[in-house]
């Protein structure tokens, strides 16, 4: 009977084991799975915010006061990027470490992609990074103000002042790219489009990152971030903006309900989010009705992210 009853607790562990679910308790399960699925938000003061759903946020301690401005996910970690050449990493969005820059100037925007983390800054700083700890200064050719970076298509391209935009497949050499005159703010790709938004309405797109076409968007407010997902582009500005489309092309105006800068946008979890001025923070299930939630600050949001 001994020998009987140890067989069937071998058995039931091995089905329990084996049939795709979790075999830890329950509170190891819901650890495991918030720790990649997260909202992260950052901002003013050195603000951290975490989420699971997008409407409930918990305040977290990052560690510095400096201002902290994009944030990306890759290679599970979390990094950040500020202003005084502040790196911040995080393996759960929760506890943060600092990293040494090897600059003072303010970073803007960050991305992964290519077994490399790329971040840009003032005075065309680029540096690189394949770990998020040990960083490389790399040269842009390019004096401008490099204010956001995306990863798109199989290729980095970062975007800026003056019309800049600058492309490499590795993050070490880049390339300029023929533009127009505006500042641009942020980039991303959907579609078989690249799309990026920046200063006075601005909308340029393209079908191979070379060539670019003026948009009309219908707003003549800083866009500030752009991104794509379920077959939508969401581009989010200054009073409240948001405007959508499919294709990159046509675009449609959203009501917000909001009148403060919109300066971040991502999705995840079946949910968009963006997040600006005043510690604002809007939800949406499909880009075009939003629905405000409760920050718990003030201070202004910067950038946000989704962690898969």
């Amino acid at each position: 009977m001994k020998e009987l009853l140890s067989l069937l607790v071998l058995v039931t562990v091995f089905v329990v084991g084996c049939d795709g679910g979790y075999s830890g308790n329950e509170d190891e399960m819901n650890t495991s799975i918030s720790k990649f699925r997260t909202f992260v938000t950052v901002g003013d003061s050195g603000t951290i915010l975490t989420s699971s759903d997008g409407t409930t946020w918990t305040s977290r301690t990052s560690g510095t006061s400096d201002n902290l401005i994009g944030i990306t996910y890759g290679n599970s970690t979390f990094i950040t990027v500020g202003d005084s050449g502040t790196i911040l990493t995080s393996s759960d969005g929760t506890s943060w470490t600092s990293r040494t820059s090897g600059t003072s100037v303010s970073l803007y925007g960050i991305s992964y992609g290519n077994s490399t983390f790329v971040t840009v800054g003032d005075s065309g700083t680029i540096l690189t990074s394949s770990d998020g700890t040990t960083w490389t200064s790399r040269t842009s050719g390019t004096s401008n103000f490099l204010l956001g970076i995306n990863y798109v298509n199989s290729t980095f391209m970062t975007v800026g002042d003056s019309g800049t935009i600058l492309t490499s497949s590795d993050g070490t050499t880049w390339t300029s790219r023929t533009s127009g005159t505006n500042p641009f703010y942020k980039v991303t790709y959907g579609n078989s489009t690249f799309v990026i938004s920046g200063s006075s309405g601005t909308i340029v797109t393209s079908s191979d990152g070379t060539t670019w076409t003026s948009r009309t968007s219908g707003t003549t407010q800083p866009l500030f971030e752009v991104t794509y997902v379920n077959g939508t582009f969401v581009t989010t500005g200054n009073s409240g903006t948001i405007v959508t489309s499919s294709d990159g092309t046509t675009w449609t105006s959203r009501t917000s309900g909001t009148g403060n800068k919109l300066l971040g946008v991502t999705y995840g979890n079946g949910t968009f989010v963006t997040v600006g001025s005043n510690g604002t923070i809007l939800t949406s299930s499909d880009g075009t009705t939003w629905t405000s939630r409760t920050s718990g600050t003030s201070n202004t949001l910067k950038g946000v992210i989704y962690s898969q």
